[in-house]
């Protein structure tokens, strides 16, 4: 392992193109091999003397600082029900969600740069992993992190947005891999009077739309509301073919995001999407629905 990876994460990966996917690939203590998308990773450290918090989630081992900042260090092992083999040898030190967090993983190995088309979902929907891919005879299992967050968290506790009736005879596609984020936009959606249609990736989502659009029934779908890494088809690819689809171009696309950045922000644009959100914040999504509603309000007076 290179000791430079050691210490931060090459800049290079956060400039790879939309529908590529970098993956920093780990071990847990036995033969298989995980993912996480270098995105989310700020670094990675041997793991550090933590200090153990009472009462604490049964899956935070402990904190630390980290150059001022104190962070957990969520135990991805025992997330997903395994045995801890010889201990954390690292930390891999993650950004997303807002929030900074580190995950005990016993060995780092490698950045793979792999094409989304070539990243599938997992074998159990309802299990910790969001997809999977290949390198070289080995399968790559990408686990869920956003889900180990939220069970550690406790969830987001819900806001009152905007009243029931507001988004009532509007529909809206939901496309992301994570099953809990899914659950989040929909929970909020639904409390604003919308209907939801959820698919895992953004290939699903592509041909929904336009099987929908097949059927002339798109005049009530306000809007898109699609996650960046999915497998398949990503979410700047699945701006970018909305885009460029006559039956499609008209479509409200807002990207919601784990991934923060001025890259993110700046890939944003260059596929065309409407808005961009930074996950979780159910008060800012919130916000975002009920200007896109007021506007729809507004072309039905008109």
């Amino acid at each position: 392992m290179d000791t430079g990876l050691l210490q931060s994460i090459d800049q290079q990966t956060r400039l790879a193109g939309y529908n590529r996917l970098a993956l920093l690939l780990f071990s847990l203590g036995g033969n298989a091999t995980f993912g996480i998308n270098v995105f989310k990773v700020r670094e990675v450290l041997p793991c550090p003397a933590l200090q153990t918090v009472p009462r604490a989630h049964p899956l935070v081992r402990g904190i630390f600082d980290c150059r001022g900042t104190v962070m957990p260090v969520l135990d991805l092992a025992g997330a997903l029900g395994l045995t801890h083999g010889e201990g954390a040898g690292y930390a891999v030190v993650t950004e997303f969600n807002r929030r900074l967090q580190a995950f005990a993983v016993q060995g780092v190995e490698r950045i793979l740069h792999v094409d989304v088309a070539d990243v599938l979902p997992p074998d159990d929907p309802e299990g910790y992993l969001t997809a999977m891919t290949r390198y070289g005879q080995r399968t790559v299992q990408i686990v869920d992190v956003e889900r180990i967050l939220a069970e550690v968290s406790g969830g987001v506790r819900a806001t009152v947005a905007a009243p029931a009736e507001a988004g009532s005879g509007w529909r809206a596609l939901i496309a992301d891999d994570s099953q809990v984020a899914r659950r989040q936009v929909e929970d909020t959606l639904r409390g604003m009077g919308i209907e939801c249609v959820s698919v895992p990736d953004g290939e699903r989502a592509l041909e929904w739309l336009r099987a929908q659009a097949e059927l002339g029934a798109l005049d009530d779908l306000a809007l898109v509301v699609s996650d960046v890494e999915m497998p398949r088809l990503d979410g700047y690819a699945l701006t970018s073919e909305i885009r460029h689809d006559p039956a499609l171009r008209d479509l409200y696309v807002l990207l919601h995001t784990s991934l923060s950045g001025v890259s993110n922000r700046a890939m944003v644009e260059r596929v065309g999407a409407d808005c961009f959100i930074t996950k979780f914040s159910r008060d800012e999504l919130s916000r975002a629905l009920r200007a896109r509603l007021d506007a729809l309000a507004g072309r039905r007076a008109a």
